[in-house]
């Protein structure tokens, strides 16, 4: 490929590590896509990355006057390519406000490519569903951002501190989504309370025990294991594509990159140059708890892969759109 030539004229010339990391990542990980027929999804999704080195590489000022073009001719989104695959198809996301984020992105990205037969959005309970009728295609979200059942899973209503988890339940959620072709969950960010309620049984029963544990990773460990077993029984391994998104990482911890510790990432311009970077606040741990479920599935048998570009994001403490609009509150001029 043209862009992998690219890169390593890049190295020869000495330019910026994170300039270099993103577009060797990049690179991987389209090589991936490109080779796998029905990865329409994490196309779409690499498309999105690739916008980003776009800008990034311009900022930078690499000097290769078509790197540009390169890198736009070669990951250049197609709605209606990706439409085509995905005729006949369901595709869920299922997580938090994360995955949520991933989903408006394809959607937003669809709608402006001008296809006449997109209906409005769909809302019932916990799934927002985008239906193209053209392709008889769907590509919907649904809200669980802690993948099993909780006091959190009203799509409007969840902002609870005092969370209270059905541990081993997750079927009132999956019976939304265990059609779908195409499934891509995320689920971290909400598991880091201190301290959550673990409920055995239902909300509405006297017998139902509660235990309040403060064991975040093994918390996080056995919902996982619940997730699991939901899929290894439910899903149709012939028809079902399966993946898992990595933690987005924040950066409200400015010594991290030798700043003031009152100091988040507001205003910053340029991502973290330090190779082999990793934020104070990215929960390895974590991490591989969900890589030991991912490859703890693939033994079973089944197809996941894990879209892991958590330390990519690390690097982007210039990158997150929160800025420009706080959640819950209108846009200021600011």
């Amino acid at each position: 490929m043209v862009l992998e030539s690219h890169i390593i004229s890049l190295k020869e010339k000495n330019h910026p590590q994170s300039v270099i990391c993103f577009l060797e990542v990049g690179f991987l990980i389209m090589s991936h896509i490109l080779s796998t027929e029905n990865n329409t999804v994490l196309s779409c999704l690499m498309t999105l990355l690739v916008i980003n080195l776009e800008e990034k590489t311009q900022n930078f000022s690499i000097g290769d006057g078509d790197l540009m073009i390169v890198i736009f001719q070669e990951c250049r989104f197609n709605g209606k390519a990706l439409l085509e695959k995905l005729k006949g198809k369901r595709v869920v996301f299922v997580g938090d406000s994360l995955n949520k984020n991933q989903w408006a992105s394809i959607v937003c990205l669809i709608e402006s490519t001008g296809i006449p037969s997109l209906k409005p959005l769909s809302y019932k309970g916990n799934l927002i569903a985008f239906e193209v009728k053209e392709y008889n295609a769907t590509i919907d979200f649904y809200w669980s951002p802690l993948l099993v059942e909780s006091n959190c899973d009203d799509p409007v209503n969840h902002r609870i501190r005092d969370r209270i988890i059905r541990i081993e339940a997750i079927e009132n959620h999956a019976r939304h989504w265990n059609d779908a072709d195409i499934l891509i969950f995320d689920s971290f960010t909400w598991w880091h309370e201190h301290q959550m309620t673990l409920l055995w049984g239902s909300f509405n029963s006297s017998d139902a025990i509660y235990k309040k544990v403060g064991m975040k990773l093994r918390r996080y460990e056995m919902a996982l294991r619940t997730w699991s077993d939901w899929l290894e029984v439910q899903i149709d391994r012939n028809r079902t594509r399966l993946f898992f998104m990595s933690l987005s990482p924040s950066h409200k911890n400015a010594t991290d990159w030798g700043m003031r510790n009152d100091q988040t990432c507001y205003e910053e311009t340029e991502p973290i140059s330090r190779k082999e970077y990793w934020g104070s606040q990215t929960d390895r741990k974590m991490m591989e708890i969900a890589e030991a479920s991912i490859n703890g599935l693939k033994r079973r048998g089944l197809d996941i892969q894990y879209l892991n570009i958590t330390q990519l994001s690390d690097y982007r403490k210039d990158a997150h759109p929160s800025i420009y609009k706080r959640n819950w509150v209108a846009p200021a001029k600011k």
